[in-house]
């Protein structure tokens, strides 16, 4: 079943409740719901998404079969040391949402929401992002959310870049 949005875009924004921080943004995207949320749930894919200085990449071993449970594991850069990243899929329902957990990483919690809307032509991608940080609230306000701002605010330029300006 696909929903119709009737959101407009939110640049990436994060709150706080208690101890956790909550990202959220939204982004119309050219094209059609399935191939949009073909696009996105391939973890090959991570690596045109993420600004280039942070050298991702994707070390589980291809093919990659996505569902509930899937492991992927990660590597990349930050601020030139090595971090590897662990995600479990824990939400999967084509091609509606999916959701992943950082099992590890550098992030004391992460909980990553993909949610796709059918606009037609068009589809509205929506993430939700519940973390903590290591450090608490002086390394978030110092350099976290400048971070986690900077790499859901370059996705957008990607996207037009691979799907074409609306």
């Amino acid at each position: 079943m696909t929903f119709k949005s009737g959101f407009d875009e939110l640049p990436p924004t994060i709150t706080r409740e208690g101890k956790e921080y909550i990202l959220q943004s939204r982004i119309r995207v050219p094209g059609k719901l399935p191939d949009i949320f073909k696009f996105f749930s391939n973890p090959l894919n991570l690596k045109k998404l993420t600004p280039a200085k942070l050298q991702f990449e994707v070390l589980t071993p291809e093919p990659i079969e996505m569902g509930v449970g899937t492991i992927l594991d990660y590597k990349m850069k930050i601020y030139g040391f090595p971090v590897y990243w662990r995600t479990r899929i824990t939400e999967w329902d084509p091609p509606v949402v999916f959701a992943d957990l950082q099992e590890r990483g550098p992030y004391k919690q992460w909980i990553h929401e993909h949610r796709f809307f059918d606009e037609g032509d068009t589809t509205m991608m929506q993430d939700t992002v519940r973390y903590r940080v290591r450090g608490g609230a002086l390394v978030h306000s110092l350099v976290v959310k400048r971070d986690v701002l900077k790499i859901f605010g370059y996705r957008k330029k990607i996207f037009s870049e691979i799907f074409g300006a609306l």
